[in-house]
């Protein structure tokens, strides 16, 4: 059954039933209905359910429910969940809603409905983000980067023994804002460093943002053509943004779209680097009534900035809208330096999963808060461990802070450890993303998702069905209980051992013991990090 919704209108939720979506930014305080009321304005990410933070990640206009329930519709919402009912009312535009019911009542058969409004493309954002670490130079350079700093980054990764992997060169690589080429006093000669960091191991990306300084010969130029964002009043609008005012791309045109991809083509072709980090292009760049080539609501350009980001398979996002099934590796917010933001990243990539977003990225290890750092401030070691120990086991893991640097040697190999359980499961890791590409389902899912009952358990999640991860994300733990579902389970990598593969390829289960549907108890050291493996 299907109801299509028009004006607002209030429904009841079943017993028990909960919610999951809308915006990422809210996932500490999923599932909706458990408690209190959620109420959010997907049309700017207005109403906050958690915090207004600005709901700076992904949104989607879909609500799923752990009873097989679908809300739907092709434009943004706004809703209100309490534990005993959900409102719902169209948007500015006025779409209709639709509230529909899965053939299979449980959250992933909800989910499973859902991907008809958001159908995966079969293909995946470059395998190169998944397979090695990804490394940004935002906190160890912030909108300082020289050649010469970016090679010795990347040389001191690997001195440290680290892996190569994805380099990404952050804010103020390029002249000015628009300018998308290197800065010459800062990169005599960016082809040579590409091709030196290509020579070590890495892939090259660099940062770009849509916006234009208002004071240049580039903006003169989109200004004439008609390619720059225009405010109500028709007049080009200047934006202000975190790194002052600018002019905006008008993205939602094909002709600014062609420009830009000519720009970035041509880059790639003279320098060699592979992508781009695309930053900013959320909801909160845009004002409900700025006059842009498709509408007025701030969710088209940001839909399209994230479409045509998907056209480059070496491509990062912090933000976008209604993008689910899409190839895009999509990284969340940039957290401060405190153990709530570290409780905060299972929950919120969980919310990234079930809204369709399975490429999915923590924030770079530590936080991506670079005030936090400022004047050479000292990093709290367990913390950035325990962050490590998230981020590893995520679908994609990202580094600023350089660990060797910051990190005494016990803290250090713990994350090393870290990394090299995730060596150890990247083979299942990859079957994951391939499994994403061709289905749309979350890599990383919550427990309800199989485990009907476990809609509480925000701290834990698996990894397809048969990988459990449960890291430490309290300060000072010497015990951590960990919820293990129903069937067989037995512990593996740094906290357990590890399975091992006889010379005829069957796998022989190690002699460890097994766990089922209960709670277990664990003590916790510096290298604790529980991981379980379904068998039988």
């Amino acid at each position: 059954m299907t109801l299509t919704i028009t004006s607002p209108l209030t429904v009841p939720n079943a017993s028990g039933e909960l919610w999951w979506g809308g915006a990422v930014a809210d996932g500490l305080v999923m599932p909706f209905g458990a408690s209190g009321r959620a109420h959010r304005d997907l049309a700017a990410n207005a109403g906050f359910a958690h915090k207004a933070q600005d709901g700076a990640n992904q949104s989607a206009p879909l609500l799923i429910s752990n009873h097989g329930r679908v809300v739907w519709s092709e434009r943004p919402f706004t809703f209100t969940i309490a534990p005993d009912e959900l409102t719902l009312a169209p948007g500015p535009d006025g779409a209709t809603v639709t509230i529909s019911q899965a053939p299979n009542s449980s959250l992933r058969g909800a989910f499973l409905a859902a991907t008809e409004h958001l159908p995966a493309t079969g293909t995946t954002p470059a395998i190169e983000l998944f397979t090695g670490p990804q490394y940004n130079t935002w906190i160890e350079m912030p909108w300082t980067p020289t050649q010469e700093a970016v090679l010795a980054y990347a040389k001191r990764i690997l001195d440290s023994g680290l892996p190569p992997g994805v380099l990404m060169i952050d804010d103020n690589w390029s002249p000015d804002f628009g300018d998308w080429q290197f800065d010459t006093r800062r990169f005599p000669d960016a082809a040579a460093m590409v091709a030196q960091l290509h020579a070590l191991g890495f892939h090259v990306m660099v940062w770009i943002v849509p916006f234009v300084s208002p004071d240049s010969a580039i903006f003169r130029d989109l200004a004439a053509r008609d390619l720059l964002l225009k405010d109500h009043t028709g007049s080009v609008t200047i934006r202000q943004w975190w790194n002052g005012h600018s002019a905006v791309l008008d993205v939602t045109n094909p002709a600014a779209i062609a420009y830009l991809d000519g720009q970035l083509r041509g880059l790639m072709a003279t320098t060699g680097i592979d992508g781009f980090k695309f930053d900013a292009g959320d909801l909160r760049d845009y004002v409900p009534g700025d006059q842009h080539a498709v509408g007025t609501l701030p969710v088209d350009p940001a839909q399209a900035w994230a479409l045509f980001g998907a056209t480059f398979p070496f491509n990062e996002f912090r933000a976008s809208w209604k993008v689910g099934g899409q190839p895009l590796a999509q990284r969340l917010h940039d957290k401060p330096t405190t153990w709530e933001a570290l409780t905060s990243l299972i929950p919120e990539g969980i919310a990234q999963g079930l809204t369709g977003h399975a490429f999915t990225c923590p924030d770079m290890i530590g936080g991506g808060d670079v005030g936090a750092f400022a004047g050479g401030a000292a990093v709290e070691q367990e913390h950035f461990v325990r962050y490590a120990q998230v981020a590893a086991l995520f679908p994609m893991t990202q580094f600023s802070l350089s660990p060797a640097r910051v990190l005494d040697a016990e803290p250090f190999e713990a994350v090393k450890a870290a990394l090299d359980l995730r060596a150890e499961l990247l083979p299942e890791i990859l079957a994951l993303v391939e499994h994403a590409a061709a289905t749309g389902e979350p890599i990383l899912r919550p427990l309800a998702y199989h485990y009907p009952g476990l809609e509480h358990v925000n701290d834990q999640f698996l990894l397809g069905e048969n990988i459990l991860v449960a890291p430490v994300q309290t300060k000072g733990a010497t015990e951590r209980h960990v919820v293990i579902p129903p069937g067989q389970w037995v512990e593996i990598g740094q906290s357990g051992v590890s399975q091992s593969q006889a010379p005829d390829g069957d796998t022989h289960l190690p002699d460890a013991p097994t766990v089922s549907n209960t709670i277990v108890t664990l003590p916790v050291t510096l290298t604790t990090l529980p991981v379980y493996r379904r068998i039988g």
